[in-house]
């Protein structure tokens, strides 16, 4: 069974026409809403039906970036709503779900991170340090949990294409082509095979981190724009 939230429900209609029309033994939920809302965030576990409420893998994958500020030009409305997405609503979630994993003894909180989150870089101070954050947050989490059967993964994707990421945070399509020119990005399904990879390890086996890149990418912002051929002579 899969339980699907974000803000948008017709995008959410459409993954849940897709995956059970691929995988018509699997049942799929939909909630729409926002992770910054903390009250439905507290009330979910209680509001799903009764078939979707053990949940056995939480994914915290909401994110955004706004903006390409230096420290000293933040907007801090902006910073607000990075900060209360990417860290308070990860935070929110894993506080409503692992109370029943716990109870059930078994359970795997995920969290999206970012190579952001492991080394910093200018003009992006503040996705950065909310990045920063989901990792402390994801090992602290680890260290509470280590009496129990439940696995704690943090996952760090490098530069990913094919998202609304680069659109949202330069707020220009024009702009968000720009950064993928002339380089293989990762997919989104590369990121999701990961996931994936973490869950199906054995019970005794807990991935703790996956740092992953596109192959012409070592850092940040260390980029070659070798093309299809990725550099091949």
């Amino acid at each position: 069974h899969l339980v699907l939230v974000g803000r948008r429900d017709e995008r959410l209609q459409s993954l849940k026409k897709d995956i059970m029309s691929s995988f018509p033994e699997v049942d799929v939920h939909t909630v729409a809403m926002s992770v910054t809302d903390k009250e439905k965030v507290a009330n979910l576990p209680s509001s799903l039906p009764q078939k979707f409420r053990d949940v056995d893998i939480l994914v915290n994958n909401a994110g955004l970036a706004l903006g390409v500020t230096s420290a000293d030009q933040n907007d801090v409305d902006a910073a607000m709503t990075v900060l209360d997405t990417n860290v308070l609503g990860t935070i929110a979630l894993s506080a409503a779900f692992l109370p029943g994993m716990k109870k059930r003894g078994s359970g795997h909180l995920m969290n999206m991170g970012s190579v952001a989150g492991h080394y910093s870089y200018s003009a992006g101070s503040t996705y950065c340090a909310s990045k920063y954050a989901v990792r402390g947050f994801t090992e602290a989490a680890r260290h509470d949990l280590v009496g129990t059967p439940i696995r704690v993964t943090h996952i760090s994707p490098g530069m990913v294409g094919e998202t609304e990421f680069s659109n949202v945070r330069l707020g220009a399509d024009d702009k968000a082509k720009a950064v993928y020119e002339n380089i293989v990005p990762l997919h989104p399904n590369d990121v999701a095979d990961n996931v994936l990879y973490a869950a199906t390890r054995p019970a005794h086996v807990q991935i703790a981190d996956i740092i992953m890149y596109a192959t012409n990418q070592s850092g940040p912002k260390d980029i070659v724009r070798a093309g299809p051929s990725l550099g091949k002579k």
